[in-house]
């Protein structure tokens, strides 16, 4: 149900003569990580027009690696003045066990990240419902609630921390077993049409994010799923077992499936679809 099941072993738990965590990641970002994700960052931003004057946007915070950095960089970003636009960071706990809970808000804590956080039993309806298997309807039951929450807090845009992994390993699982070739795209439209979402580290390799996590000492909270929790494979790690072996010959391997995803001619393609309609 979330990408953000692991916890890193982290390199460094000092502060190196920061007065904080938060302030330590902030720096890293500005020098160490500036090249590899900050530019990264500014770049994905400016090349799909994700941020506008006047925007109200909330970051959706899990409480993984890929959010929490998200969080910093939209601090840091907040700093320009020249960037007129407003930022909140809401997370909502989906049924959370108490030690998750405690560590989530230690990081939030240690990393200076204002969150809201707002309950929804979204857990416990979707097991009720379908035990056998609650994940189709936690997913669509989660994406309900956060959007509702956004639009109340009346942000228009909501910004998520899927990468440029996330992107490959998302454009392979619809080829290899759904039979179609479509993306996840750094903007699109909500369900209900009244906000868009974003996603600024497209351009950011999780590898990157990893190395910055542990850099910094940060703790990222597993996604305390009892069914992810069991899980030993699934079509995602499949694929990131496939791509490790393809990058061992073709190191360029994922960035070619990126670009290719910029890159299709329509003209030598068996069919294609538009919305629900096949031209």
């Amino acid at each position: 149900m979330n990408k953000n099941c692991e916890i890193l072993d982290t390199e460094n738990t000092d502060l190196n003569g920061f007065e904080s965590r938060g302030k330590m990641a902030t720096d890293s970002l500005r020098k160490t990580y500036r090249k590899k994700i900050w530019s990264k960052f500014v770049k994905a931003i400016k090349d799909f027009d994700l941020i506008e004057d006047g925007d109200k946007i909330a970051v959706g915070v899990s409480g993984g690696k890929d959010s929490l950095l998200l969080c910093k960089l939209f601090q840091e970003l907040a700093k320009d003045r020249t960037k007129n636009f407003e930022v909140k960071f809401i997370s909502m706990n989906p049924g959370f066990g108490s030690m998750d809970i405690d560590q989530f808000e230690k990081n939030l804590e240690e990393l200076e990240i204002p969150c809201e956080i707002f309950d929804a039993n979204v857990w416990e309806v979707a097991f009720k419902e379908n035990p056998e298997n609650p994940c189709f309807l936690c997913a669509k039951m989660r994406r309900g609630v956060l959007y509702k929450k956004v639009e109340e807090l009346g942000c228009n845009k909501l910004a998520l921390g899927h990468h440029f992994d996330d992107v490959i390993e998302t454009t392979m699982i619809n080829m290899f077993y759904a039979g179609t070739i479509k993306t996840m795209i750094p903007k699109v439209s909500s369900t209900s049409g009244k906000l868009s979402v974003i996603r600024p580290l497209v351009y950011i390799k999780e590898s990157e994010i990893i190395n910055f996590t542990k850099r910094n000492g940060i703790k990222p909270m597993s996604c305390g799923c009892p069914v992810e929790d069991e899980k030993t494979d699934s079509k995602r790690a499949e694929i990131k077992k496939l791509l490790e072996d393809l990058e061992a010959k073709n190191p360029n391997i994922k960035q070619s499936i990126f670009n290719s995803m910029k890159n299709i001619n329509l003209d030598y393609v068996l069919g294609y679809t538009r919305g629900n309609k096949k031209k």
